[in-house]
């Protein structure tokens, strides 16, 4: 290792879709008994200020597995990704001696998800509101034996626990595994149309029964009139402003909860699949998250928002070299796994990345000044420039502030959060305090040129669209009222046709 300690055999990486990364310390912990995260907290490292670079699957992952920024990975939405041929962290691994080894989902090469996504993504500019979800609910299946709900995953980690025992075993090379889960992502909801919304809570008595349902804390939400506009959008279209009762709301969290229950039972697998065959002693555990899951805070579910429920990931470490019971209050994101991955291997780092290792955190140590790139930034940035929020958005987090700005910095109000004061992010204190607004914006504009990516999304917007309007043809009305707004587009099709051909016809 660059900073001391004997070079590291093994390497292995978790990854779970939607993971609250409040939940791995005080006081999230309470609502859910996870037992393998708390074993990764007592002999490895939390992270209490992880964040996503986008709160949405691929253009995170894309992040994560590049070590880019996502205006540098111009993964604008859930289809477009990186480049197939892109060299990711695991690629230099493998080219550097490791056996690599990746299981479940990935997810950060274009070419994912559904039309819908994509079309929703391209007319966010669009003047017209449109519910593009199911509203959330919960389902509970089976019952107090039925353990493996998420088939697909379960499937996915018994192919890694098996690796671990049959081949791992016997390598004479280090190795890095990966194993993406979906889980506690919410699962689809047929009647949601057009490839479903992702807007059902499902679990079994058996994971239910791990959630403190007295420790649940119902969010508080502003009135609809209150609503920061980006907000208000973000609620309707994901089919959050009708009415919900507090039962309904616990519910969804408790079985969100659970989920997570259950995800932390396949990280478990892994982890007595390492001790069993004598691996964990020198083998590096990572677990983290490409977003988080509002579950009703903030009257929204799923992710998409800068809130913390949406953008804190956990991020948990655990191996040889590794401090014990350590609690990193530092700012760090995704895009930092990619230099630590390369650190942990000794294998030169990119002076060109995003990211900086964890390294020298992981072991207790100061900041070396004399890294060629100098010491750690004091802030982490995420943007997000998807479906179900109607303006690109960036997110500055540094000291207790969170600084939230969209599109050109000007046409849309900031919000300001003092998160020490604040926690729930429920006054928006950027009006009171115009220099904290001014010193932080002064730092996002020196790392990204906002108001010109936004500009940049714009237009990628509309000429996707364009392209994929003339690509339909005389389908193009069918297919587009049929998209996951069906139940809202159908009532009034012509008006909704001819708010897009209005957009179409502005000229910037």
């Amino acid at each position: 290792m660059p900073h001391g300690g004997t070079l590291l055999l093994q390497n292995l990486e978790i990854k779970i879709c939607t993971g609250d990364g409040r939940l791995t310390f005080y006081p999230g912990n309470q609502t859910v008994d996870l037992p393998f995260i708390n074993f990764m907290k007592r002999y490895g490292t939390v992270f209490l200020n992880a964040y996503t670079n986008s709160p949405i699957c691929c253009p995170s992952r894309a992040a994560m597995w590049s070590g880019l920024f996502t205006h540098l990975t111009e993964s604008w939405n859930n289809f477009k990704g990186l480049d197939p041929d892109y060299v990711t962290w695991m690629d230099l691994m493998q080219k550097h001696g490791y056996h690599t080894q990746k299981y479940g989902k990935l997810d950060y090469t274009s070419g994912h998800h559904s039309v819908s996504n994509r079309v929703e993504a391209w007319t966010r500019d669009v003047d017209f509101l449109l519910r593009q979800e199911g509203r959330p609910m919960v389902n509970l299946t089976g019952d107090r034996k039925h353990v493996r709900v998420m088939e697909a995953d379960w499937r996915n980690t018994d192919k890694a626990v098996n690796w671990i025992k049959e081949e791992a075993i016997n390598l004479t090379q280090p190795f890095v595994l990966y194993l993406g889960l979906n889980l506690p992502h919410p699962y689809p909801s047929p009647y949601a149309g057009e490839n479903f919304g992702s807007s059902t809570f499902l679990t079994s008595p058996y994971w239910l029964e791990k959630v403190t349902y007295e420790a649940i804390k119902i969010p508080k939400w502003s009135s609809l009139s209150e609503m920061h506009p980006i907000d208000y959008y973000s609620s309707y279209t994901k089919n959050c402003t009708g009415e919900f009762t507090k039962q309904e709301v616990r519910n969804i969290r408790a079985f969100y909860y659970a989920m997570c229950a259950e995800t932390d039972a396949m990280l478990g697998e892994i982890i007595s699949a390492l001790r069993d065959t004598g691996l964990l002693k020198k083998t590096i555990v990572i677990f983290t998250a490409d977003h988080g899951e509002l579950a009703m805070e903030h009257r929204q579910f799923y992710k998409m928002s800068m809130y913390e429920g949406s953008s804190h990931v956990p991020l948990l470490v655990l191996g040889p070299g590794i401090k014990e019971q350590q609690q990193i209050p530092n700012v760090v994101s995704l895009v930092d796994i990619y230099p630590t991955m390369l650190d942990i291997a000794r294998i030169p780092v990119p002076q060109n990345l995003s990211g900086y290792s964890l390294i020298p955190l992981l072991h207790g140590k100061a900041e070396n000044e004399l890294s060629p790139r100098g010491p750690r930034p004091s802030w982490v940035l995420s943007e997000f420039h998807g479906c179900n929020v109607n303006a690109s958005t960036y997110m500055l987090r540094t000291g207790k502030w969170k600084y939230i700005t969209y599109s050109d910095g000007h046409s849309v109000l900031p919000q300001l959060f003092d998160l020490s004061d604040d926690p729930d992010e429920l006054t928006n204190v950027a009006v009171k305090f115009p220099v904290i607004v001014r010193s932080l914006d002064k730092i996002l504009r020196s790392v990204v040129n906002y108001p010109k990516v936004s500009s940049s999304v714009q237009e990628y917007n509309k000429r996707q669209f364009i392209s994929w309007k003339q690509s339909l043809g005389q389908n193009y009305s069918n297919v587009i009222a049929n998209l996951r707004w069906h139940q809202d587009w159908l009532k009034e099709p012509q008006k909704y046709e001819n708010a897009i051909n209005k957009w179409l016809s502005q000229s910037k």
